[in-house]
């Protein structure tokens, strides 16, 4: 992940199975209320997933990156499902598992002092 410049939304990129790399920008209103709603890992044994792909200047220039405009999230056992909805078709529906929740919800975490929280 990466924070714009202004602190409007992150830039996230997911390494898929099957299928190329994807971007997605996500805006601040979404990464705050997925901090409130995240579970938090409990597990210490947890095992950190392997190294997600790197974001370059290519990634923040590129105009096919969709922008999220609400998420549906999902938990599962052990899992758990994030609908997007995004500002094109087709939406996207990621199932992370508990190791990259918590990466998620901490990488979310350590850049939410440079994003913008309107609703606070």
């Amino acid at each position: 992940m990466s924070c714009d410049r202004v602190g409007n939304s992150l830039l996230a990129k997911f390494s898929t199975q099957g299928a190329s790399d994807l971007c997605l920008h996500i805006p601040a209103s979404i990464v705050f209320w997925l901090l409130k709603h995240m579970p938090v890992n409990q597990d210490p044994r947890l095992q950190p997933p392997p190294a997600g792909p790197q974001i370059t200047q290519q990634d923040w220039d590129n105009p096919a990156n969709p922008r999220a405009l609400s998420l549906n999230c999902r938990e599962l056992p052990g899992k758990l499902r994030m609908a997007f909805n995004l500002d094109r078709e087709p939406h996207l529906v990621l199932v992370l598992d508990r190791s990259n929740v918590e990466l998620l919800r901490q990488i979310m975490a350590a850049y939410s002092a440079d994003l913008i929280d309107l609703d606070a």
